[in-house]
């Protein structure tokens, strides 16, 4: 068995979409004959967005977990300013904010590089170093974000040079779409970019989540770097979805669920527009469902449409429930956030869309790759924000009980959990 070092931020009781590939990861590497032991943060000294307690079940007791220090300057931002001020990813474009909040945003982008969870690095770094070199640790896979966390990685390529490093980045990192709404000047540029190039270059593996992600780093620093990076895309896990109670959709009222955080990126008003026109066309036993952190813009866009009275809004949930509620539904909505590089967003959720078997409304990029994979597997349609007209008539027919795309089951269990474990394994050297 091969023991290697698992490094993430984000571990159970952590909630949230960041929490689940590395802890399924760790689930499944030892059935390829991995022992992967876990090096995350105290989580009384965390920057969590959320928590789900119910996680920790998840992790089995032969799994090692080194909880570490960390300084966490988003803790005290909050205390001064209070926790509305405190800007988070998704939610850094928000238009209605005040003085404090812009300047908070500003505090993030200047101050705060890579981001925010930073003052892990060096408690991180010192707990791994001391498990490499008492264990004869020879690999370590560092997911991210918080991309801070690949600084880790740095770090102990200077103390242990044979050491195998692979990244593996579930986001982009300088030009993810809310980048620009981080105020960031020409210094934070610049020293944001050379941490990335480091990583990129300086990692001897590196794992993206989607296949143009991989273009765009291969694009950006050459073909020696693109001939590294492998795409191990995000999924589900089929025991979970077998264990959930699946909730019966009968009724007379068709669901339409969204589950996860919408900000006001997101921009969901053409999928508003259309409910609200096929509701006009007689259509008026529809149900939309929110089950997340969804933003007041969001809410307001609702509203002006005429669709706030069919709207449900639910506060986050524990993930099993929020599989509940994607079994519950007839149609499950994926809303891709609009901005640059919204073609690469390949959400965790989306996996566990296809393995519901309910048909997907995609409102994002058509040529992105979450558009490419609901295609592939004959799950749905996605839709341009400019595709009001034939969104309506798409979901007219579906309200009617038109049959959709016929479902690809082969291609559909491409995105087990257990198969991407068995990936990322193949990636870990022999004898390492």
């Amino acid at each position: 068995m091969k023991r290697i070092l698992f490094i993430t931020y984000y571990w159970p009781p952590s909630g949230g979409a960041g929490v689940q590939r590395g802890l399924k990861f760790v689930k499944y590497l030892p059935e390829f004959g991995v022992e992967p032991v876990v090096l995350t943060v105290d989580p009384d000294q965390a920057s969590y967005p959320s928590i789900d307690a119910s996680l920790m079940a998840e992790v089995a007791k032969e799994v090692r977990v080194i909880r570490t220090k960390s300084f966490e300057p988003l803790r005290i931002l909050g205390a001064v300013a209070g926790k509305k001020a405190v800007p988070h990813a998704g939610f850094a474009g928000a238009k209605r904010e005040g003085l404090m909040q812009r300047a908070m945003r500003w505090v993030r982008g200047n101050w705060m590089i890579p981001d925010a969870r930073r003052g892990w690095v060096r408690y991180a770094v010192e707990a791994a170093a001391d498990v490499i070199a008492r264990e004869k640790i020879g690999t370590i896979i560092i997911s991210s974000p918080p991309h801070s966390s690949q600084l880790i990685g740095l770090e102990l390529k200077k103390r242990f040079p044979t050491l195998h490093w692979i990244a593996d980045l579930r986001d982009p990192w300088t030009d993810i779409y809310f980048a620009k709404e981080l105020m960031k000047g020409p210094r934070a540029e610049r020293l944001d970019a050379l941490w990335e190039a480091r990583v990129m270059n300086e990692a001897d593996a590196v794992v993206v989540v989607g296949p143009s992600m991989k273009k765009s780093f291969a694009a950006r620093y050459g073909e020696e770097v693109g001939k590294k990076i492998t795409v191990i895309p995000n999924g589900f896990d089929r025991m979970d979805v077998e264990r959930i109670a699946k909730p019966s959709t009968g009724g007379d009222v068709f669901r339409i669920t969204y589950v996860g955080t919408m900000a006001g990126s997101y921009d969901p008003r053409a999928f508003f527009s259309a409910v609200s026109a096929v509701r006009s066309g007689g259509h008026t036993a529809i149900e939309l469902r929110f089950v997340g952190s969804v933003s007041a813009e969001v809410k307001a866009l609702a509203i002006g449409e005429g669709v706030d009275d069919i709207c449900t809004w639910i506060a986050p949930v524990p993930h099993d429930e929020a599989l509940q509620e994607m079994a519950a539904a007839n149609m499950l909505l994926l809303v891709i956030p609009s901005g640059e590089g919204e073609e690469r967003i390949l959400t965790g959720k989306l996996f566990e869309y296809l393995a519901m078997n309910k048909p997907i409304l995609g409102l994002g990029p058509k040529s992105g790759d979450a558009a490419a994979i609901i295609h592939a597997c004959g799950a749905g349609r996605m839709f341009d924000r400019s595709d009001r007209n034939a969104m309506m008539h798409w979901l007219d027919d579906r309200l009617k009980g038109a049959p959709g795309p016929e479902r690809i089951e082969a291609r559909v269990s491409d995105y087990e959990r257990r198969t991407q474990a068995s990936t990322i394994a193949g990636l870990i050297p022999a004898g390492n």
